[in-house]
């Protein structure tokens, strides 16, 4: 079936009556939360608390990613670098994340509606396709969530076990990175960022309407979660793959602290030379990444989908 629009109503199929309410309340006390956040700001805060759930459940999957991305190293060598760090560093690092995902993807998706709803306005009849004011709008809200890049710079440093001994937590390294190298220095890596979230922006709203739309319909509220699950996951999934390289090409500008910016292009080519010139060795790393996008993606679509419905 064609999908002509990118909104996040395109692809979901309105629950069963009474399948997430009980006498016409909702079972989950969120009817007045609802009425507070109001019909955008739901958006925000459904964005916010699925990031924060997925974040809490993936952060040690994410750590021996990170470690693959950095060195090159094998999983099963990452893992142990992780045992050798104690489980008291496990979750090392974890404030910035908690803090940059759940921000920006409470962004992602609240700005997308925003910006949809008011480029929807502006153009109205102007014959403008819909599905390109919403690609617009999906870009805008990526390229928004840039501004909290800092977060995965000091993410970054905080992961990286050379840094252990110099940045003690998230307020340190923050203070550290500002007093002693300015604000520019929290935004490095800054272009490969770009670069990852309109794109992907787009590709997330533009097919999570359709893919579940080639699901079995769900009929009650543990179907559409399931069907939520696995729309988040597979989009998450071949994303990651997708933009794996500019992830690395993040991690490596990020692990550097002081000194020149090297351009996009230049990192990714040591990167490359460093490993060999071996496309299997660049993409070290990307089955755990591909395993981490399909759970976190799946968590957030599923939870924030939930949320939707019930608050």
């Amino acid at each position: 079936m064609a999908v002509t629009t990118m909104g996040p109503e395109s692809g979901r199929t309105p629950p069963p009556q009474g399948s997430l309410s009980k006498g016409g309340s909702s079972l989950l006390p969120g009817g007045s939360l609802g009425t507070f956040l109001g019909p955008q700001g739901k958006h925000y805060a459904c964005g916010c608390m699925a990031a924060f759930t997925n974040i809490v459940v993936t952060f040690p999957m994410q750590k021996v990613l990170f470690r693959q991305q950095l060195h090159g190293v094998l999983a099963m060598e990452a893992v142990r670098q992780l045992q050798r760090d104690g489980l008291r560093n496990l979750y090392r690092g974890l404030l910035p994340p908690l803090l940059q995902k759940s921000t920006t993807v409470a962004i992602m998706f609240g700005l997308y509606e925003d910006f949809s709803r008011v480029l929807l306005d502006r153009v109205g009849s102007s014959g403008i396709p819909e599905l390109g004011t919403r690609s617009f709008a999906a870009a805008l809200a990526g390229t928004t969530e840039a501004i909290l890049t800092p977060f995965e710079r000091v993410q970054t440093l905080l992961q990286d076990h050379r840094h252990h001994s110099r940045f003690n937590n998230t307020a340190h390294t923050f203070r550290t990175l500002l007093t002693e190298y300015g604000v520019r220095e929290c935004y490095r890596g800054l272009v490969p960022v770009l670069l990852r979230n309109g794109p992907s922006n787009v590709l997330f709203f533009g097919l999570r309407g359709p893919i579940k739309e080639q699901l079995p319909e769900a009929t009650n509220w543990a179907g559409h979660v399931v069907n939520d699950f696995v729309c988040g996951g597979v989009l998450g999934a071949a994303l990651g793959i997708m933009f794996y390289p500019l992830n690395v090409v993040k991690s490596r500008a990020q692990s550097q602290v002081g000194g020149a910016f090297r351009p996009c292009g230049e990192v990714l080519l040591t990167v490359w030379r460093e490993r060999g010139g071996s496309l299997a060795m660049l993409f070290r790393g990307a089955h755990l990444n591909y395993h981490r996008s399909l759970l976190s993606w799946g968590i957030i679509n599923a939870t924030y989908e939930l949320l939707l419905k019930v608050i």
